[in-house]
């Protein structure tokens, strides 16, 4: 009797307790679903609500009327002024030949010879020629003296006298001739002997003592280092501010200071392929200065008052470039207008002639910051 109540009980029990269970799982899932509704909507508010930001005083920049020195970027290799390469003028075996690279050469030094046996023997040939063409000379000049006193005398005819009289028109020009082999001889000989130009120090020696050379052989290179020249390719607007005897400041690679130069010359043609204008800069020598030293500088073309901000603050992350500034608490993107670019002690400014003095940008440490985003100011307070 006992075994079949509980049987009873259990059999009204279960399906009481699977009902629950169900229950309770319902009350569940609508419990976790409103608690992810909560967070959906907490997260939108959120994003809806603007962000404040704490700035530091250290990213803020107050806009400045200062005087802005336009000036015109440029770098290059630096040329020596004076260059010359010492090419052997005749053939022949050289001799004498001791500067190395980095020795000193005075003007008019001796730097080399080639063997001048060959030439030397060619001015001998030549003397001997141009003295045999002289005795010819004198023998149609005796033979045309004599055709004249015939001729007054009747003895010989006036057709003998005008051939003795080209037979020696003839050997003068052979004289004349042999005398211009003469002189081309000596010169060869002279060509033997190899002088520097310039006074400067040894680039390059490509050959060695003892090698043959042919004409036109490099044998040494000297460079002057007494003064120095950049080649510049400047666009065309920029060329258009530029004249010659215009100061820049150039700094130069291995160099711990900066060098002053001056604006020597300007090409009037535009380069074909780039639409350049080659602008030549003239430097005095410096300790430590070297031929194809790199350089890069400004071209300081004059200067205007207006309201600058650094460079560094323009902001390039949109179509076009602009400037954040803070106004009544929010940071606006303000599009940079087009006005000249320049250096205020040294450093890259821009003209932002839609800003008035006193507005305040901020700076590249700041980042990128949402137009219209709060600021906290009180945090801006030193």
């Amino acid at each position: 009797m006992t075994t079949s109540r509980l049987r009873k009980t259990l059999y009204w029990a279960l399906p009481v307790l699977a009902v629950a269970a169900l229950a309770l799982g319902v009350v569940r899932a609508l419990d976790k679903r409103s608690t992810q509704a909560e967070r959906a909507r907490a997260a939108a508010e959120a994003l809806q609500t603007t962000p404040v930001y704490e700035i530091a005083a250290r990213d803020l920049i107050t806009v400045r009327r200062l005087p802005l020195q336009q000036t015109a970027a440029v770098s290059g290799s630096l040329e020596a002024l004076q260059t010359v390469a010492i090419k052997a003028r005749v053939a022949g075996e050289l001799r004498e030949l001791s500067k190395r690279e980095g020795d000193s050469v005075a003007a008019n030094e001796v730097v080399a010879r080639i063997d001048p046996t060959e030439p030397q023997a060619r001015v001998r040939q030549a003397e001997q020629q141009a003295e045999s063409a002289l005795a010819q000379v004198r023998i149609a000049q005796r033979n045309q003296d004599n055709n004249q006193a015939l001729v007054k005398q009747g003895f010989i005819s006036a057709t003998a006298l005008a051939t003795s009289q080209a037979n020696l028109a003839a050997a003068e020009a052979t004289h004349r001739a042999a005398v211009a082999a003469l002189d081309i001889a000596r010169k060869s000989l002279a060509d033997t002997v190899l002088r520097s130009p310039i006074a400067g120090q040894v680039a390059a020696r490509p050959v060695q003592n003892g090698e043959r050379v042919g004409v036109d052989t490099r044998v040494l290179e000297v460079v002057d280092l007494s003064a120095f020249e950049m080649e510049a390719a400047l666009s065309p607007a920029d060329a258009a501010r530029i004249q010659t005897g215009l100061s820049a400041r150039l700094v130069v690679e291995g160099l711990a200071e900066p060098v002053a130069a001056t604006v020597a010359r300007i090409n009037p043609s535009v380069q074909a392929g780039s639409r350049s204008v080659l602008v030549y800069l003239r430097l005095n020598a410096v300790p430590g200065m070297r031929q194809g030293l790199f350089a890069r500088g400004e071209i300081v073309a004059g200067a205007i008052e207006a309201s600058v901000v650094p460079v560094s603050a323009i902001r390039n992350d949109k179509p076009e470039p602009y400037l954040q500034v803070l106004r009544d608490g929010a940071v606006k993107h303000v599009p940079l207008a087009p006005a000249p670019a320049g250096s205020v002690d040294g450093v890259p400014h821009q003209a932002v002639p839609m800003l008035a003095e006193g507005d305040t940008v901020l700076a590249a440490t700041a980042g990128a910051i949402r137009d219209g985003t709060r600021v906290n100011l009180a945090a801006t307070r030193p």
